[in-house]
């Protein structure tokens, strides 16, 4: 059940490298053998380094990956000679990743862009040399700085989605059936709650070559807000949609309370949610005939929608049409 390969939360031990020691070294030659401090600074230590790549779409390849370490800055030598930085250690996400400290549970950054890059630990810096010491007072220090000892932090990584459209419906909504017809996307359909353990997405073509992505996130259940279920991991996913596409079947008992419960669940769970552009698919509209058709939109919710149904292919061209006049209004 699921896709075992879509990882979408992963707790990483970073740490960071040590900086460089300064030297205390002294310049010496027969023509000058008692000449002035000549120690370069330690180099500064490697930074643990989140990037952007586009070509990722899970956090699966750091699921094992428990511990990331950077190397340590290497000290200074004679002749004013800084010594080399620490290798940084970079790591790689799915635009859509959050990052949080695992402990403080402070947010720090946000990766959306493919390249993007964000230092999550700072390396150490690298200590002073002796040269930096001299003074009238002090002509020959014979003190440098050790470097700066690394940083040790637990990190979360979080996915959320990028995508145009999210689907919202309870189970058997019909949603993970229109994503397979509409898209090339193969999400596993099997008919009962919570089928769809991972969230799918899927790029639907439209007019001219042009396309966007809907993700079918699994069915909310109500309390999916207090974490039952699986709901709160899929309704961070909501988050990043600019368009929810709310699918009830017509079959259901009554689509304006399904609709409620649903916005409810959302509002409960981040109220900002319903800022979004809302529209509504009727699913499973083949069973209707003009007659319950214009029975029905008597009870239906105040938005936008269209009555559609993926099995028979009625519907379906509009609503891209519906989605794609909202998403470029």
């Amino acid at each position: 059940m699921g896709n075992p390969n879509f990882v979408d939360y992963v707790k990483i031990n970073c740490r960071s490298g040590k900086g460089g020691a300064g030297s205390a070294h002294f310049f010496r030659s027969r023509q000058n053998p008692r000449g002035g401090p000549d120690g370069g600074d330690g180099g500064r230590g490697g930074h643990i380094i989140l990037k952007g790549n586009q070509q990722l779409w899970t956090l699966l390849h750091l699921k094992y990956t428990k511990h990331v370490k950077a190397e340590s800055g290497q000290p200074g030598s004679k002749s004013l000679k800084t010594g080399a930085s620490g290798k940084d250690y970079i790591v790689e996400v799915p635009l859509g990743t959050v990052a949080r400290n695992a402990d403080t549970n402070d947010f720090q950054c946000e990766i959306t862009e493919n390249g993007q890059i964000h230092i999550l630990v700072q390396g150490g810096r690298g200590g002073l040399g002796n040269d930096h010491f001299k003074s009238s007072t002090n002509r020959a220090p014979k003190y440098a700085q050790p470097g700066e000892s690394g940083m040790e932090e637990w990190h979360i990584l979080e996915l959320k989605l990028l995508a145009d459209v999210g689907l919202v419906g309870f189970p058997n909504a019909g949603k993970s059936t229109l994503l397979s017809v509409i898209s090339a996307a193969k999400p596993e359909i099997a008919d009962y709650p919570f089928t769809t353990l991972t969230p799918n997405l899927g790029l639907v073509k439209y007019r001219d070559y042009r396309s966007f992505v809907v993700a079918d996130i699994p069915g909310i259940i109500e309390g999916a807000h207090e974490g039952k279920g699986l709901g709160l991991r899929f309704l961070r996913h909501i988050e990043r949609n600019s368009i929810l596409l709310f699918m009830i079947p017509a079959d259901s008992k009554n689509i304006k309370d399904e609709y409620e419960i649903l916005l409810k669940e959302l509002r409960q769970y981040n109220p900002e949610l319903l800022d979004k552009s809302k529209l509504l698919a009727v699913t499973k509209s083949d069973l209707l005939d003009d007659e319950l058709k214009s029975e029905l939109k008597k009870e239906l919710p105040d938005l936008s929608y269209v009555f559609i149904s993926s099995i028979a292919n009625t519907g379906l061209m509009e609503l891209k049409d519906l989605i794609w006049q909202e998403l470029n209004k």
